[in-house]
């Protein structure tokens, strides 16, 4: 047996610390009552003490039956109601969505939820498996398809993307196997850069063959025209002093149902969703117009991405950025919400979201946006009845005069009303679930 990883950075622990952390980070109205009500529990005894003092002196009151006024007055008015309506709503809401699939790291996030108005999503991971397969060799015509996968092959080696499983799992069911090259360098976005034997080998878009100040020629850029409108990823290889071997071309699948969790985004109220991927752009207009997108950026880098969040924040406002690869952490870090796949996340991702999907299921993030809108209402619903009952209560007591116990039970019994309100997004599942 060998030891990958210590228990506490597994998986499960790191969801563990982040449910504790966001018990720490708490919504904007959770923190802004918190602060509000020291001054307001400040006021409230300051203004019952004023009440003890003066009224008896102003208006010639018995000191007795005045002061057990003043106390019913200070029961009353006390902010216990209002100040539990917000965290009793928000928890509740975090454990359901918790439950569904979906962990935010905290109230904040909740509540920054339920104001998202675009969703930008990356395709490969997100909206596709992010598990491609191998579809098709293209040697070139001196080239044989065995010598192409073994340059290929050595080449990734040493590549961590999907594409390179995808192309190593290919070749060890061909018995393929080759040693690993003598120097590797992944080129961010564009593809790999390998040497052995005193040789260069190039693998990846042709982004990366043009900065490399080389032209493909006239019969790969057909292949590749033809490959990209059946929508594969494509590889190409130069090995040996600029001799072109081939394409490997490189197919991933969709989710299952991604037309329909795309539709139930804008069921749910998101005005635009938008891809964002390093792909070409072909292949993902092609899959885009499959699953019902708005909006196309392709043949981004991760800091292409990251602008491109910034253009639709000042276009559209409040931003969520879904994804799963360390080329994602910049945008997700960049939007208001960063969205991370759980299952198949890097540990960067991970760390950098605000929120994310345990289950990979993309129709986790409508019901993410149901709930989230919900708990918004439940909390206004709260703190408005939780305000009104205050103010009925003062009226009553400086008017008609009511007793310490009625005071009592006003109190407590909206401080338990606002408590299981907020307990009923226990049981909301959002769209097509129980309602509450």
């Amino acid at each position: 047996m060998q030891v990958t990883r210590l228990a506490e950075e597994s998986t499960l622990a790191r969801i563990i610390t982040m449910v504790l952390d966001a018990q720490e980070r708490k919504a904007r109205t959770e923190s802004f009552l918190e602060r509000a009500e020291q001054y307001y529990a400040i006021g409230v005894i300051a203004a019952v003490g004023l009440f003890i003092v003066l009224v008896p002196i102003l208006f010639n009151v018995d000191f007795s039956s005045n002061f057990y006024t003043a106390m019913v007055l200070l029961t009353v008015a006390s902010p216990c109601a209002l100040v539990i309506s917000v965290p009793a709503a928000l928890l509740s809401a975090i454990a359901s969505a918790a439950r569904q699939g979906v962990l935010f790291k905290g109230g904040a996030h909740l509540e920054e939820m339920s104001l998202i108005k675009v969703m930008a999503l990356d395709k490969t991971g997100t909206i596709t498996y992010g598990k491609p397969e191998v579809a098709d060799i293209l040697p070139c015509q001196d080239v044989s398809e065995q010598e192409l996968l073994e340059v290929v092959v050595r080449a990734e080696q040493g590549s961590e993307h999907p594409i390179a499983r995808a192309i190593l799992q290919y070749a060890a069911e061909h018995g393929i196997d080759v040693a690993e090259a003598d120097a590797f360098e992944a080129i961010t976005g564009m593809g790999i850069r390998a040497e052995w034997d005193g040789q260069t080998t190039l693998v990846g878009s042709l982004r990366l063959m043009e900065q490399m100040n080389l032209t493909v020629p006239a019969e790969l850029q057909h292949k590749l025209e033809q490959l990209s409108t059946q929508g594969r990823r494509t590889v190409l290889v130069v090995h040996r002093a600029g001799r072109w071997l081939g394409i490997v071309s490189v197919m991933d699948r969709e989710r299952p149902q991604a037309d329909a969790k795309i539709a139930a985004l804008h069921r749910a109220g998101i005005e635009k969703v938008v891809m964002l991927t390093g792909d070409n752009e072909q292949v993902a207009r092609a899959i885009a117009q499959q699953v019902g997108i708005d909006e196309v950026h392709a043949n981004l880098l991760p800091e292409d991405k990251m602008r491109r969040v910034q253009d639709l924040q000042q276009r559209y406002g409040a931003v969520a950025m879904v994804g799963d690869g360390i080329n994602d952490a910049p945008a997700l870090a960049t939007a208001q919400l960063g969205i991370a796949m759980g299952a198949a996340g890097t540990d960067v991702a991970l760390e950098t979201a605000d929120v994310v999907l345990m289950s990979d299921d993309l129709g986790a993030l409508s019901r993410a946006v149901h709930i989230s809108r919900r708990a918004r209402q439940i909390v206004w619903q709260n703190i408005i009845f939780a305000l009104s009952v205050v103010v009925v209560l003062v009226v009553l007591t400086l008017t008609i005069g009511i007793p310490l116990p009625v005071g009592v039970i006003g109190h407590e019994g909206s401080t338990i009303l606002v408590v299981l309100n907020g307990l009923r997004l226990l049981a909301y599942r959002g769209e097509g679930g129980a309602r509450s």
